[in-house]
């Protein structure tokens, strides 16, 4: 008896990487429902296991089944439950043997030809997702500064685990729409316009100088704090913008258009594609979402304000303040009854700090009320974040107090990445463009790895020590370990046609203890993908780049893949099947950076 389920799994898709977790996790499902088809939804874990001696996997379903049995009245001991799931599992190509161990957890070796043709397939198609069952729209709103505002660490933390919670979504198959939910729209552009005017009078035909746009800020907000009458203009000229006259809204777009020149310096540093689509994009919107609410009978009257309380929730949402001005809770119903119903999204993704969470969950709960989400079809998720702490573990700010700015931050990022090169030698060694490619790469590289290697729900420690340090954990020693990985075949003169050849003929022998540990830690990246597409947890990937790394370091030390002559130092020979373990390695290696959004270089 062979597997149906699994049959189409593996050929369904024959260049796709293979989850071996749900292949085995489908294979004792099966074994389970065959050997107790009386017990409804049985609990079914398959975990990696902890101690290699005793197996590769582990199927742990015996003790909570024995529980479950138990309720019913029915005893059965969990060593009993295992033999008999043991006895009923179905042919396949995957389990090599099984042994049950202690109160009945049930210990799977796997098979070594089927991890040696999976890693043949790795080699020969490349690192392909895992076959997707339906392409999915995927909504991502992250980064999301304030105009005439600096962008600050928090916004630093959005826009690098949005990024790479996007590439994730685009590497798996999905089409992803990221969104930034820039702040461009509210009172404070009053007084910016106001004070526009009195600065720039000739504004509409000769283009404001505005070279700082936070002095601007300061400058208009003193204003409108000290001077009566200012304040008074002020509000006239929110309600012009508000009416869309179209001298206002030239006056608003210039203003934004500095702040936007601004973001993109950082966004072209760290590579970042995001499609603005800021509050003022919903204005028109919210009026219609006010009536609905309203004809459903949802809205109640507090002292003038309109409230929706939704179910489960102690706080309400004020749609309409009682100046009859809308509010944030207007602008992000607006913003998701359009991702729901205009962007027909299947998925969408909030990422901002952890102190907006309540508010979000609110958000959520009121577009449930109204009807226009089911969560069991439709995945609304708020991934929050903790905030960046200085060395001292105080909230992150420059000698004087101020918040800091991103451009200095990622220059002082790339004058370190350049101390630490040259302390090492590279510009001795590298041509004057590769130590260019070097430094980017490690100061952008550490500066997102480092946030993306914590999780993200902790608050996190800024430390440029920390990681520009190329040992333990960080980008540093990765990519180092990456270009050490990739210079194998280089140094050995084997030329990327061998390699390609090889891999199509050569079978991947895992005979040495060592070259098993690999080859089995490089088929483990699906399982960690699904991982993290099921909790936005980026970190686990991040933890499990360095396994992969300190894995490899340890097959490398242990297994000869280019043997040479002790006296001259020329090749004598090379073992094709491990150079082809270092490629599979790499090549997980690279997909795994392409997520993170960390971009390595060929020579460091």
């Amino acid at each position: 008896y062979q597997s149906p389920h699994l049959q189409e799994e593996m050929s369904q898709n024959g260049k796709a990487m293979l989850n071996i977790n749900q292949c085995l996790q489908q294979i004792f499902g099966e074994a389970i429902s065959t050997a107790y088809p009386g017990i409804e939804n049985a609990p079914l874990t398959v975990t990696l296991n902890q101690q290699a001696k005793f197996g590769d996997y582990q199927c742990n379903s015996a003790m909570p089944m024995a529980q479950m049995m138990k309720a019913k009245g029915q005893k059965v001991s969990p060593r009993e439950i295992a033999e008999k799931i043991v006895q009923n599992i179905p042919n396949n190509e995957l389990i090599e043997r099984t042994e049950i161990a202690g109160p009945g957890f049930i210990n799977v070796h796997l098979k070594r030809m089927f991890v040696s043709k999976l890693l043949s397939n790795l080699l020969v198609n490349g690192v392909q997702p895992p076959s997707l069952k339906k392409k999915k729209k995927v909504v991502v709103d992250f980064s999301s500064p304030n105009i005439a505002k600096e962008m600050h660490v928090g916004h630093l933390r959005s826009t690098i685990i949005g990024d790479s919670m996007c590439r994730l979504f685009e590497f798996l198959g999905n089409e992803v729409l990221r969104l930034n939910h820039v702040g461009d729209w509210g009172t404070q552009f009053g007084m910016l316009i106001a004070h526009l005017q009195d600065k720039f009078p000739n504004y509409l035909s000769v283009s404001p100088p505005i070279g700082d746009l936070q002095a601007f800020y300061k400058a208009s907000k003193k204003r409108f704090d000290e001077d009566e009458e200012f304040k008074k203009r002020a509000y006239q000229c929110v309600v012009k913008l508000q009416s869309k006259d179209p001298d206002f809204i030239k006056a608003w777009n210039l203003i934004c258009d500095v702040s936007r020149n601004e973001f993109q310096k950082v966004y072209n540093c760290l590579d970042i594609r995001i499609e603005e689509r800021g509050e003022s994009y919903y204005q028109d919107m919210m009026t219609v979402v006010v009536k609905e609410f309203e004809e459903k009978g949802l809205v109640q009257l507090d002292e003038g304000r309109k409230i929706v309380f939704a179910p489960g929730q102690s706080i309400p949402l004020t749609i309409v303040k009682s100046d009859g001005g809308y509010t944030y809770d207007t602008s992000d119903l607006a913003a998701i009854k359009n991702r729901l119903f205009d962007e027909k999204a299947d998925i969408i993704i909030y990422v901002t700090d952890s102190g907006q969470a309540v508010h979000f969950q609110v958000v959520f709960a009121a577009a449930q009320l109204i009807g226009w989400y089911d969560p069991k079809v439709t995945r609304v998720e708020h991934a929050g974040f903790g905030v960046v702490l200085g060395e001292d573990k105080k909230k992150f700010k420059t000698r004087s107090g101020d918040t800091v700015r991103l451009m200095d931050l990622l220059e002082e990022g790339l004058k370190r990445s350049m101390d630490k090169l040259k302390e090492k030698g590279r510009d001795k060694v590298l041509t004057p463009e590769e130590l260019l490619k070097a430094q980017r790469a490690v100061a952008f590289g550490c500066i997102k790895y480092a946030d993306l290697s914590h999780n993200r729900i902790n608050d996190y420690i800024f430390s440029f020590d920390k990681m520009l340090d190329d040992r333990g954990n960080t980008a540093a020693y990765l990519l180092y370990a990456f270009t050490r990985i990739r210079s194998i075949a280089r140094l050995a003169n084997i030329q990327e046609a061998t390699l390609h050849k090889a891999a199509e003929t050569t079978e991947v022998l895992l005979d040495h203890e060592k070259e098993w540990k690999l080859g089995k830690c490089i088929l483990r990246f699906p399982e960690i993908l699904q991982k993290i597409t099921d909790d936005l947890l980026l970190h686990t990937l991040c933890d499990y780049l360095y396994e992969l790394a300190t894995t490899f370091t340890e097959f490398y030390d242990n297994c000869y893949c280019v043997e040479k002559d002790r006296q001259t130092g020329e090749v004598v020979k090379v073992n094709m099947w491990r150079m082809l373990i270092c490629e599979a390695t790499a090549a997980v290696m690279a997909k795994g950076f392409d997520i993170l959004g960390i971009n390595p270089v060929q020579r460091m």
